[in-house]
């Protein structure tokens, strides 16, 4: 009997786990899409002169692979920002954007900059490949930049 009872208990807690769960992730999604904006949306902003910051977040490599920016974009390396976040300004509008699978890095960025309360950033849906799959200007990138692979950096002293 009492076997059977601390299974039940287990099993319950389990379900409440994994409910728990669900909804924060349910919730994390619902806001990751209030702070996203499509290239459409994107354009249709930057077409009409409002103020909006526009950031070039992707990692050094994807840069090397594609050195093209979209037009009125600053580039900030994403290690940077992560690491302070404040880098951002939260009077206006700013959309950040990289060519990550699934958004990874603006999405981290995004996600950090959300915990400090710097509530006015976006991330661009579909990054700069979405960008550039509607045909929206692109410019070449020609601002020098370092590469920083962790494991080639001298050891901390």
């Amino acid at each position: 009997m009492s076997l059977t009872l601390t299974a039940i208990c287990f099993a319950v807690a389990v379900l409440s786990l994994l409910v728990v769960l669900r909804m924060k992730q349910t919730r994390d999604r619902r806001e990751m899409e209030q702070h996203s904006i499509t290239p459409e949306e994107l354009h249709s902003l930057l077409a009409s002169n409002q103020k909006a910051l526009l950031f070039d977040v992707r990692q050094p490599l994807d840069l090397l692979a594609y050195p093209e920016i979209i037009p009125g974009a600053q580039r900030i390396p994403p290690q940077e920002v992560l690491e302070r976040p404040s880098l951002i300004p939260n009077e206006q509008e700013a959309v950040v954007y990289c060519t990550c699978p699934g958004e990874k890095t603006s999405r981290a960025i995004l996600h950090r900059a959300l915990a400090m309360h710097l509530s006015q950033i976006k991330f661009l849906k579909g990054g700069l490949a979405g960008w550039k799959a509607k045909g929206y200007p692109i410019e070449p990138y020609r601002e020098g930049f370092q590469l920083y692979v962790p494991s080639l950096a001298p050891p901390a002293r």
